[in-house]
C-alpha cells in the first residue's frame, strides 16, 4: 500500500497520510481553494512517504532502497499501520547486505 502526504511550506502545515494519489489530489486541491484562494504556494510538497512518514524523494539512495523493502515486508503483514516492525528493518538491511555480498563476489569470478 502506498501511503501520500501533501505539505504547504507557506502555511506550514502537513496533510495527514492518504492512501492514494487521488486523495492526495484533493487534500491539495482543498487546502489551496480554502486557505489560499487557489493559488499554488511557493515549494508546497505533494508525493509519497514511507511507513516512517519520510519523504521518499528526501532519503539518499540506500535508505531509500531499505525503506522500499522493509515497507514492502509491513505490508504483507498489516497495510494499514505505519512504522517498521523490526523483522521488517532487519530482513530488509540483510537482503541489501546479502545482494552486495554477492555482487563483490561474482564479479571476480567472473573476470
Amino acid at each position: 500500500m502506498h501511503r501520500y502526504r501533501y505539505r504547504c511550506t507557506v502555511c506550514r502545515t502537513t496533510s495527514p497520510v492518504v492512501p492514494g494519489i487521488e486523495a492526495l489530489a484533493v487534500a491539495g486541491e482543498d487546502h489551496r481553494d480554502h486557505l489560499h484562494g487557489g493559488h499554488f504556494p511557493d515549494e508546497e510538497i505533494a508525493g509519497r512517504i514511507d511507513r516512517l512518514g519520510r519523504w521518499y524523494a528526501a532519503l539518499p539512495p540506500l535508505t531509500a532502497l531499505h525503506a522500499h523493502l522493509a515497507d514492502g515486508l509491513s505490508d504483507l503483514h498489516d497495510p494499514k499501520t505505519m512504522g517498521h516492525p523490526w523483522w521488517a528493518s532487519a530482513v530488509a538491511a540483510f537482503l541489501i547486505a546479502a545482494g552486495a555480498l554477492l555482487t563483490f563476489l561474482l564479479v571476480p569470478a567472473v573476470l
